[in-house]
């Protein structure tokens, strides 16, 4: 899929850029490049590779440093919800904005 100037300049327009013709064709060019590299690592296949949960465990034993899952916190949550103007089931209570 590559871009073409029109595709360029309607981005850049949703993004807010102001671009010159120089600088969209760079990034044109830049954006194609990235696409051409995506799609080269799409045509690998990758059947029966399984999953890293770190780049360097396919060449060395990773052992990760994971913190223990407990609670460091009190539960405050009544406190904070005395002071609002209303809640319900221990939730805040808003004004709709949406209709």
């Amino acid at each position: 899929m590559a871009l073409t100037p029109e595709d360029i300049t309607r981005i850049a327009r949703l993004a807010r850029l102001e671009l010159s013709s120089a600088q969209a064709e760079r990034m044109r060019a830049t954006i194609n490049d990235f696409f051409t590299v995506v799609t080269q690592m799409q045509a690998v296949d990758t059947h029966g590779v399984q999953p890293l949960a770190h780049p360097l465990a396919a060449v060395e034993p990773v052992q990760l440093r994971l913190q223990d899952d407990v609670v460091t916190e009190p539960d405050r949550r009544d406190a904070y919800l005395a002071n609002a103007p209303a809640s319900e089931r221990g939730l805040f209570l808003v004004p709709r904005v949406i209709e």
